[in-house]
């Protein structure tokens, strides 16, 4: 896992080298706003709360002997199951306050040694970096202006590779977001002189800073590395998976490569390999250490070698939405502005249903409505009287006004309880209480039919279980990889009947009731469990103990079914019912048949095909009295 509080080996300066001055001078002055150095009176004074005489004294004697060390975290290249090379770290005195890099950063600014302790930290981790003869590349932290160092630009480290026998092309410089960086025309051009010299560039913590988006689409990196921040828990995470996968996207089209960072657990690292993310850094990889593992452990080889696929986490339907969708940019008017201005206004856009009203301030105090205004002034001498009177005379002071962030579900739940008026008039959109647009209701409609028919093909709505899209996905990624695996067709016997003797909401009950039953027998991580519609659903299971675990979702099915079952029924294992012509028919109850098939990589080429042997399985075991697993041992074409 990248370190944040890794130190830049490249310092920065006031002396500057003569052929890039301009332009070292122009970054080092966009970043010192945010440096992480920076000595402004308020820093200044943190500092004298926290820092102490002996602190100082402690860093002083570190700095003079040279007391620092590097440790070097592996960065995994997944696809070849070795390492693409180190991200070198600074460290004080173990066992010491000062071990930590953060604090050392401190002191040497508390202490006017910025420069001087930074370029010791750089020669310290390129000395440390050659004497490990590692193989791979060395990725070193460097804030943006450290890159004007006129000690790196002019030759001097050259000539420091040259001992240690080092080669640029063997160095990748991580652009860390701890300054920020406004003019970025200068940036490019100091990286296009560094990767002259046949340095790699890369980007670090993508998704942390407000900037670095932009910054890749601007230097166009060797390397971005994704924030652990998106990699924690993105197994389970539909939002984070989301994203990365866009990062992936991103980087493909970019042709640069991606490094995630801070993958701790299995499904972390096994849902980077299956996404397609190149490279993965973090503790479960490789923890930073002074003379660290030159190959992957065992552990981590046999992750990264097993057939199995991870599920990816369910996609968000409505769930996701936000009002700004549905954002008008309406100019508003000012309280101030005449009536007569705001008629003429709506006379200019007839399709303008309401105006918003908001002060010079940017805070919205109402909204005119187009019919209420004209209908006023319908009426004799009406112009004449108010047209010159501010529009708020005759304007709603009590709009509904949201945030832009809101939920578009809550929006609903809010319109729902407002006025008729309001409804006709729709709503203010805002950020941190300023206006930014209007809404309108019909907008609102229209988005949530659309959501709604989105959902329903990613998600099934009574049980929010994947739905037939991703059922097709997941089974097409599998065939695709080559993934052995077992698909079950389970299906609930009897269930019209029992809808119709029972009712629709115990029928609803009975369904939702499969699906916990399914989910709770089966690996979320191996496992994908899919709902069809009605009352039939699919397991595509890469779990070993697969049969085990049908039977026992069979059994408890059995047992479950009982709660919504009148007690006669089950002393006679079925009930008396009219069929459509009136007669009374005995009918059986409830039963879940499940229809299982192997599938061996070759046998199919899509899941159309599959769809069709796994149906007729299916059928097998619903010949079969009772809840009853079938599986369909016969060689498939």
């Amino acid at each position: 896992m990248s370190n944040r509080n890794s130190l830049s080996p490249f310092p920065a300066e006031a002396r500057l080298a003569p052929h890039h001055g301009g332009l070292a001078r122009q970054i080092i002055a966009a970043a010192a706003q945010e440096s992480l150095c920076e000595e402004s009176p308020a820093y200044r004074l943190e500092w004298r709360n926290r820092i102490s005489a002996e602190d100082l004294h402690a860093f002083s004697r570190v700095f003079e002997r040279q007391q620092l060390h590097a440790v070097f975290q592996p960065i995994l290249d997944l696809s070849q199951r070795r390492f693409l090379g180190y991200e070198g770290l600074i460290r004080g005195p173990a066992d010491t306050p000062l071990h930590s890099p953060q604090l050392l950063l401190e002191l040497a600014a508390a202490s006017q040694l910025t420069v001087e302790f930074e370029r010791l930290c750089r020669e310290t981790i390129l000395r440390d970096f050659a004497a490990r003869k590692l193989d791979g590349l060395l990725f070193l932290n460097v804030s943006a202006g450290a890159l004007a160092d006129p000690r790196f630009l002019d030759g001097a480290t050259t000539r420091l590779f040259q001992e240690l026998r080092l080669r640029p092309g063997q160095i990748v410089i991580e652009i860390t977001e701890n300054q920020q960086v406004d003019d970025l025309a200068a940036l490019q051009e100091v990286l296009q002189h560094y990767r002259g010299q046949g340095f790699q560039i890369a980007i670090d913590d993508l998704g942390e800073g407000f900037s670095n988006l932009r910054m890749w689409s601007e230097i166009h990196p060797e390397y971005v590395k994704i924030d652990q921040h998106f990699i924690r828990n993105i197994a389970n995470d539909p939002i984070k998976f989301r994203l990365v996968r866009a990062m992936r996207d991103i980087a493909e089209a970019t042709h640069a490569r991606l490094i995630a960072e801070g993958i701790e657990t299995e499904s972390e690292l096994i849902t980077i390999r299956d996404l397609g993310i190149a490279h993965g850094q973090g503790f479960l990889i490789s923890r930073p250490a002074i003379q660290p593992e030159t190959a992957p452990g065992s552990e981590v080889r046999r992750l990264l070698d097993q057939s199995r696929l991870i599920v990816f986490p369910n996609q968000p339907g409505q769930a996701g939405a936000k009002v700004r969708q549905l954002l008008q940019a309406v100019e508003p008017v000012l309280p101030s502005t005449c009536n007569q201005r705001v008629l003429e206004r709506f006379e200019a856009s007839p399709s303008l249903i309401a105006l918003p009203v908001v002060t010079a301030e940017g805070i919205p105090v109402g909204l005119i409505n187009r019919y209420t205004l004209t209908d006023r002034f319908a009426r004799p001498y009406r112009r004449e009287i108010y047209g010159k009177q501010p529009c708020t005379r005759f304007m709603n002071d009590a709009p509904i006004k949201v945030d832009h962030a809101l939920p578009i579900q809550e929006l609903g739940q809010l319109l729902g309880r407002a006025q008729p008026q309001q409804l006709i008039d729709g709503f203010i959109i805002t950020e941190d209480g300023r206006y930014l647009g209007v809404g309108s209701t019909q907008a609102l409609m229209g988005l949530i039919t659309e959501l709604q028919i989105r959902a329903a093909r990613y998600a099934n709505p009574l049980t929010q279980l994947p739905g037939n899209v991703p059922i097709n996905e997941h089974i097409d990624r599998l065939l695709h990889n080559e993934v052995g695996f077992t698909a079950c067709y389970c299906d609930i016997d009897h269930f019209k009947p029992f809808n119709d003797s029972y009712g629709y909401r115990t029928g609803d009950q009975i369904i939702q009731q499969v699906a916990l039953l399914l989910s709770r027998h089966c690996d979320p991580q191996l496992d994908f469990v899919g709902h069809i519609g009605g009352d039939d659903f699919i397991l595509l299971m890469q779990s070993s103990d697969w049969e085990a675990r049908c039977r026992a979702i069979i059994a408890d099915f059995d047992q479950a079914r009982i709660a919504y079952l009148m007690p006669e029924h089950v002393d006679q294992s079925g009930y008396f019912a009219e069929n459509r012509r009136g007669e009374k028919v005995f009918h059986a109850l409830p039963s879940l048949s499940i229809g299982a098939l192997t599938v061996v990589p070759h046998h199919f080429e899509s899941h159309r095909e599959l769809s069709v042997a796994l149906t007729a399985a299916k059928k097998e075991a619903k010949k079969i009295p009772g809840s009853a697993l079938f599986i369909e041992r016969r060689r498939q074409p």
